[in-house]
């Protein structure tokens, strides 16, 4: 995105015009701007400033007579202004923060928690709640074997923790005998018995990254197989609890109805959605994208604003509300931020 600066007359316009098609949905004219009375100046200064507006791409007019919606640009420009003003109001920001309390309470279990998290955001908002399930602080590696199966596919058992036993089925480059995944196994659990699985992954790959020439056979075996193997477990929980998809249903206009299927698509392989959430991880605090931001063509006609929450002075997951590029910013913001922080404290409570 370009750095642009709006003077105070182009900014107060933008922000303005911003509210009204949040608010009803339509391109928005000068006429409407100026009968608003938020703006004291003529129809026709509108117009102009519209205009200079529309030549730097902060506006666009969808139809030759209709008025200007927001680009991603104006959209960003809006949010960034919106991110510099004062926070929200104090008595709404209490009764908030009072229901959430009430929903999020101690007498549940982490995962019950980050359900109705899930579900708080979606009512809150009237968009799709997403909370990533909260990642175990550490995941000990006890044992692990390798047992070869059809079409190049390995079953790896692992042994996690104090004894929590997981089996999943890999897929590798090449077929691999009984012995070379045998041997592989031996020296992941002499090397690395009783190490953080993090750690172990950003050994290997560190491992990898060296000359593979270098390394004899068994090392070649170990590093293929266990890093798939072993990566998938330590890149976090992997999955997430998604609440108010029918909510987005009733925001889709029936020229976009394909991409609000490819959005529920997204949310059911959850890959390109957790990536996403993953660069909020270490945020600090509530991070934005908007649009093509994303990186996603799926989200090209989208907004997700998301936040991490934390236990034990650590961040564990992510939290986001995912939802039309024309939402509410100035309430989803402090929804998603302020249900991060209560859900971050309740769950230090546990």
């Amino acid at each position: 995105m370009p750095e642009l600066e709006l003077n105070e007359r182009k900014q107060r316009l933008l922000m303005a015009l911003v509210e009204r098609h949040i608010r009803d949905g339509q391109p928005v004219g000068s006429k409407t701007l100026a009968s608003s009375g938020s703006l004291p100046v003529s129809p026709a200064t509108i117009r102009n400033v519209m205009a200079e507006l529309e030549d730097i791409g902060v506006l666009y007019s969808p139809h030759t007579s209709a008025g200007r919606v927001p680009t991603e640009l104006g959209y960003r420009m809006y949010v960034d202004a919106l991110l510099r003003s004062a926070p929200m109001n104090q008595p709404r920001a209490g009764a908030l923060k009072k229901e959430l309390e009430h929903l999020l309470d101690v007498d549940q279990s982490p995962q019950e928690l980050v359900t109705r998290a899930s579900r708080a955001l979606a009512e809150l908002t009237r968009m799709a709640g997403v909370v990533v399930v909260p990642r175990r602080e550490v995941t000990t590696l006890r044992q692990v074997e390798f047992l070869p199966l059809s079409e190049r596919r390995v079953l790896v058992v692992l042994v996690v923790n104090r004894a929590e036993v997981q089996n999943r089925v890999i897929h590798t480059d090449r077929d691999y005998s009984d012995t070379e995944l045998k041997q592989a196994a031996n020296y992941i659990n002499r090397t690395y018995g009783g190490c953080n699985l993090d750690a172990i992954c950003d050994g290997l790959l560190s491992t990898m990254r060296s000359d593979k020439d270098q390394m004899d056979a068994l090392m070649q075996t170990t590093m293929d197989v266990a890093a798939k193997a072993l990566q998938q477990e330590g890149e976090g929980s992997g999955d997430y609890v998604v609440s108010g998809e029918a909510n987005l249903l009733g925001m889709a206009q029936a020229d976009n109805l394909d991409r609000m299927r490819d959005l529920f698509d997204a949310f059911n392989r959850k890959r390109d959605i957790l990536h996403l959430l993953e660069r909020s991880v270490h945020a600090d605090g509530v991070q934005i994208f908007i649009g093509r931001e994303a990186g996603y063509q799926v989200f090209d006609e989208c907004s997700l604003v998301s936040a991490p929450y934390q236990a034990n002075a650590g961040t564990v997951g992510v939290l986001a509300v995912v939802g039309p590029t024309r939402m509410d910013y100035e309430k989803v913001i402090p929804t998603v931020d302020i249900t991060a922080r209560i859900l971050s404290a309740t769950l230090g409570k546990l």
